[in-house]
């Protein structure tokens, strides 16, 4: 396949090219930063575009069998300030509008879009469990996701397969993960809030593993949960990832000092939401890591 992919020098995105170029499978990746995309893959072609903008970019899709759309605005950097607000919702819904209208301009028209969503889209709960057919929240993060999702769902009238996975927290060399080792590093990590809130978490593999699973099933379709089986609350999330890395759990980061530093924004953290992939597991996919002690090893371990 040819595989058109944004948001291609991030954490997931990295992790997905070289393993579509290690299948031997041909990448377009379309960045706003061509050098440094060129620099970390030398092998792949590099377009310049504005995810926000119509452009001359669009017409390279038409040559594309498959569209990853990983760009957006990075939730978890900084305060939500109103522009950083305006940013994570513009980043998504523009950034899709301007994907599919490409899809649907292009000629041959690539057969499937794979369009990242995110857990927020439940809201929090400390008690309901969610799967794919819950409804939406309520709150800022959920109306984001409604508003990306609704425009991946467009893309339909074009007459392309459409798939969108609901990420949860990925575990993986970077993200959420490598910003909770340091403190635990220095015997100062411990549970995050309440510890009771639920964290639902997917490792690397088994995510980029599911999207390629997804391009190469045409049958597949719809809304997919990208999360294990098998969340656990933030209490058990820093009591393994401590063992794992031989440092004591103990030492509580109250809700404040992550109110202070991240404003809003801390409720991706500090509230959770227990979700079920059902869709996922109906799909016949097999993940590698369903359980959080053997995933923790492996990303430690491979630091």
């Amino acid at each position: 396949m040819k595989v058109a992919i944004t948001g291609a020098t991030g954490f997931v995105g990295k992790r997905l090219v070289e393993r579509l170029q290690a299948e031997n499978h041909e990448v377009l990746i379309l960045t706003r930063h061509v050098e440094t995309a060129k620099k970390i893959f030398p092998q792949a072609e590099a377009i310049a575009y504005n995810p926000t903008e119509s452009g001359d970019w669009q017409q390279a899709i038409s040559s594309c069998d498959a569209v990853v759309n990983l760009a957006g605005e990075p939730l978890a950097e900084g305060r939500w300030s109103p522009k950083k607000k305006q940013d994570i919702l513009d980043s998504r819904k523009l950034g899709t509008q301007k994907i599919v209208e490409a899809i649907a301009q292009a000629n041959p028209r690539p057969q499937v879009l794979i369009n990242p969503s995110a857990i927020g889209y439940y809201g929090t709960s400390e008690t309901a469990t969610f799967t794919e057919t819950s409804p939406s929240g309520s709150d800022f993060l959920a109306q984001v996701c409604q508003n990306w999702e609704s425009e991946a769902e467009k893309v339909k009238n074009a007459g392309t397969r459409l798939v969108i996975l609901r990420f949860g927290i990925v575990l993986g060399q970077g993200g959420a993960l490598g910003k909770m080792l340091a403190p635990f590093q220095m015997f100062a990590g411990g549970p995050i809030g309440s510890g009771r809130q639920w964290v639902s978490w997917i490792h690397i593999d088994d995510l980029v593993n599911l999207i390629l699973y997804c391009l190469q099933h045409p049958e597949i379709s719809g809304v997919f949960n990208a999360t294990s089986p098998n969340p656990v609350r933030m209490a058990e999330f820093c009591q393994i990832l401590g063992a794992t890395i031989n440092r004591p759990s103990w030492l509580p980061v109250p809700n404040i000092a992550l109110e202070l530093l991240l404003g809003e924004g801390a409720m991706v953290v500090l509230e959770g939401q227990k979700v079920i992939p059902n869709g996922t597991i109906s799909t016949g996919f097999n993940y590698t890591y369903s359980q959080l002690k053997p995933a923790m090893e492996n990303v430690i371990n491979h630091q």
